[in-house]
């Protein structure tokens, strides 16, 4: 999204804050339900070409695409140097990236902590991030890369909606992974997307990591009980330890690859915002009125 040429989203859907500018939105299927105004053509993100054509003519390409985790090793790869190699030299690559390349924390995460990943999944992420910025340090394309810890939000797919939000709104117990009572940093969908587009319209961003403004850590039991509360219900919860994840493994891929991140929600997992702020500056949506906008989201869709 941004003024002048048309910015290229690839990816899951965004939202429509693209007043004055000329998007296209690109997906694998046609029948995506992208807002009134925008563009959309159809394309495989693995493919070069298919991906030049998308982006022909954009000053900033958003690059927002993933796949199941159990596909992560043979397919991320591959789509990195797809997108990099299709994305035109005179627009600016925005990455939509995790905090999975940190491992552990042993304290706040920020865009400098060490990548000490053990698990694939956080050593791969470190690499993809490599290829990124090397792709910007020999000027095969600019680019910058906005990480977010999990996501809640209208259209995210994501443990929060999944665990928690859905299950309320059928009357259901939420649950949350590993403790109920250490802080976790969640990142609401649309703050994510308004830091994204301001990293692709300031040329002070590119070339650079940022972690894009989040709401306070909360703890899966605050985070629950907002959401009943904005429900008017009494909360109703239970913990996902290692012992039911291994057991559920067994029968569901996703979840038995999950456990190798499980550490994310066992410690504090917070995530440090500090260096966007100071230089754009950053007001999050509060929690409540996140809660609020999610679940009248989602319940419309019911």
């Amino acid at each position: 999204m941004c003024s002048g040429p048309p910015a290229a989203p690839v990816g899951p859907s965004w939202p429509s804050w693209h007043e004055g500018r000329r998007v296209r939105a690109v997906s694998r299927r046609a029948s995506e339900p992208w807002p009134k105004g925008v563009e959309s053509v159809t394309a495989d993100i693995l493919q070069a070409d298919d991906v030049r054509n998308a982006c022909r003519d954009a000053a900033v390409v958003y690059h927002a695409a993933n796949v199941p985790y159990s596909h992560w090793q043979h397919v991320l790869p591959a789509m990195t140097e797809s997108v990099i190699a299709g994305a035109s030299a005179d627009a600016v690559l925005v990455v939509a990236d995790n905090l999975y390349m940190y491992g552990p924390p042993s304290g706040p995460m920020t865009e400098v902590s060490p990548r000490r990943a053990s698990g694939p999944k956080g050593q791969l992420r470190a690499r993809l991030e490599e290829a990124f910025l090397a792709a910007h340090t020999s000027g095969r394309v600019g680019v910058a890369i906005g990480r977010g810890s999990d996501f809640y939000g209208p259209h995210a797919n994501s443990a929060a909606n999944m665990l928690v939000i859905q299950p309320a709104l059928r009357g259901k117990t939420a649950s949350w992974l590993g403790s109920l009572d250490e802080p976790h940093t969640l990142t609401y969908l649309p703050d994510f997307a308004r830091g994204l587009v301001i990293l692709g319209t300031n040329a002070r961003a590119w070339g650079e990591v940022w972690h894009i403004p989040s709401g306070p850590p909360v703890t899966g039991r605050t985070f629950i009980a907002e959401v009943f509360e904005a429900l008017g219900q009494p909360p109703r919860m239970r913990r996902l330890g290692r012992g039911m994840l291994t057991l559920a493994g067994l029968f569901n891929r996703q979840i038995r690859e999950a456990r190798e991140v499980l550490y994310q929600f066992e410690q504090p997992f917070v995530m440090d915002t500090s260096k966007f702020e100071r230089t754009f500056g950053g007001s999050v949506t509060p929690l409540s009125e996140g809660v609020r906008q999610t679940i009248a989201a989602l319940g419309s869709t019911r």
